[in-house]
């Protein structure tokens, strides 16, 4: 198996975890603002979500996350990968430059009816 644990990892679902509640804070959505991120899973079922060759096909990973009023609720999280964040992916260097600024919530897509996250690194 070709696991890249280099970049998805701990490191990087802690950054994105603090990075959302900041995010949060800043949207225009009103019903958002008071959201926040109490945890995003870093080991996807099953692990060949994070081979290099699954990733590069998909462009994309789907985890879960703690999500809500009080950090609660489980979402199905699915982080889209651009090209950027695709090139570190594949060579297994860190994503946390990868994703979008706080300041606003165009990288992300929201839905609190079924519970989804879509997020786009740069």
């Amino acid at each position: 198996m070709n696991k890249i644990s280099d970049s998805f990892n701990e490191d990087f679902c802690t950054y994105l975890e603090k990075h959302l509640c900041d995010t949060f804070k800043n949207s225009k959505q009103e019903d958002l603002k008071s959201f926040w991120c109490d945890g995003i899973s870093w080991d996807p079922i099953p692990d060949s979500h994070l081979s290099k060759k699954n990733v590069n096909d998909t462009r994309k990973i789907v985890t879960t996350s703690w999500i809500g009023i009080d950090g609660q609720d489980e979402y199905e999280m699915i982080i889209k990968f651009g090209k950027y964040s695709l090139r570190r992916y594949a060579s297994g260097t860190n994503l946390i430059d990868c994703i979008p600024d706080s300041a606003n919530m165009d990288w992300i897509i929201i839905d609190t009816n079924n519970k989804t996250i879509d997020l786009r690194l740069k």
